[in-house]
């Protein structure tokens, strides 16, 4: 289970489209991007084990770099565009990076941090930038469309090396290695995606929260890994998240809390605006929700809402879907 599998059965599959342009990349544009990805960090001396880290808003081209590192055994942390200069200077020290991929958009921290970890960092390979460049910076686009999109002789499984809160001190990577090498490996996480979520190939998939999240990152992938199509919002909004569910037929989807409440905020006429019924599967975590709320929740768009709790650390996983819950709130 890999996009590599579905660009050569559906190449032209939209593996993923950006909410707000309709902006779409196929399996096979995929499958060539993060084949030139995984050569150019193969041609800047990367080896399996090695990190990179991504600063990335909800970027049309987040998930390339993703599965170039995923495909080149390279251990991948995603940081939040929210952090202060200070702590994203050390996630990125920390992991010992020797890549850091990020955009224009946030080039204010990423100057920043050129100028904070440039000279603690001897190991960094490449400073990239996506959409335009500042000085120090290297113009991404470019930099990978000097390499071929074949796949590396030496392919072997990478995965995310993800930070935690820090509520107690300082931030600390987690990083879960691949059960096995192979690319294309199952793991829990997508067994319980497949045969309990029943996610596959017709399903499409709306993901309105931050990509540099744990589980926004991580069902997005095993959503791909399984064939689905996601819809990625850049910025949550709840009408216009009703709107995507009814306007491409939203079979699954991934909430917190926070936003079945801004959701049962709306009027009655905007939440009647939007026909709800293609979801099969509305799943949330992060955060305690609310009995009323999730019993508001389960009234308007049925018993489709499936509750989970689990760490970023992968240390088990419990379910629960809306038959149970509302037997036992």
């Amino acid at each position: 289970m890999h996009p590599f599998h579905h660009a050569a059965k559906t190449p032209d599959k939209p593996a993923y489209l950006m909410a707000d342009t309709g902006e779409t990349v196929t399996y096979r544009q995929l499958e060539d991007r993060s084949n030139q990805v995984a050569q150019m960090l193969r041609a800047l001396g990367l080896k399996a084990g090695d990190h990179i880290a991504i600063l990335l808003e909800n970027h049309p081209r987040f998930f390339e770099v993703c599965w170039g590192a995923q495909r080149a055994g390279i251990i991948y942390t995603c940081i939040s565009t929210r952090l202060t200069l200070g702590e994203a200077a050390y996630i990125v020290n920390d992991c010992a990076a020797q890549v850091l991929v990020t955009s224009k958009a946030n080039q204010a921290l990423a100057q920043s941090l050129l100028a904070e970890t440039g000279s603690l960092n001897p190991q960094m390979k490449a400073w990239l930038m996506m959409d335009g460049v500042i000085p120090g910076y290297w113009a991404y686009e470019s930099e990978v469309a000097k390499y071929p999109a074949r796949r590396i002789a030496n392919e072997v499984a990478g995965a995310d090396m993800l930070y935690s809160s820090g509520t107690t001190g300082r931030p600390k990577g987690v990083f879960v290695p691949p059960e096995f090498p192979q690319i294309d490996a199952s793991n829990s996480l997508i067994e319980i995606c497949k045969n309990v979520y029943g996610i596959n190939p017709q399903s499409i998939y709306l993901s309105p929260a931050p990509l540099y999240h744990a589980a926004p990152l991580r069902f997005n992938m095993v959503a791909m890994r399984l064939g689905a199509t996601c819809v990625i919002m850049r910025h949550f909004d709840p009408e216009d998240f009703l709107r995507l569910v009814h306007k491409h037929g939203i079979t699954h989807t991934q909430t917190v809390p926070t936003m079945f409440v801004r959701m049962l905020k709306l009027s009655p006429e905007q939440r009647a605006a939007h026909d709800v019924s293609s979801l099969k599967f509305a799943i949330h975590a992060a955060a305690p929700c609310p009995v009323p709320i999730k019993e508001q929740m389960i009234g308007w768009w049925g018993p489709v809402i499936w509750e989970y709790y689990a760490g970023t650390e992968g240390n088990g996983m419990t379910l629960v879907h809306s038959k149970d819950w509302l037997s036992h709130k």
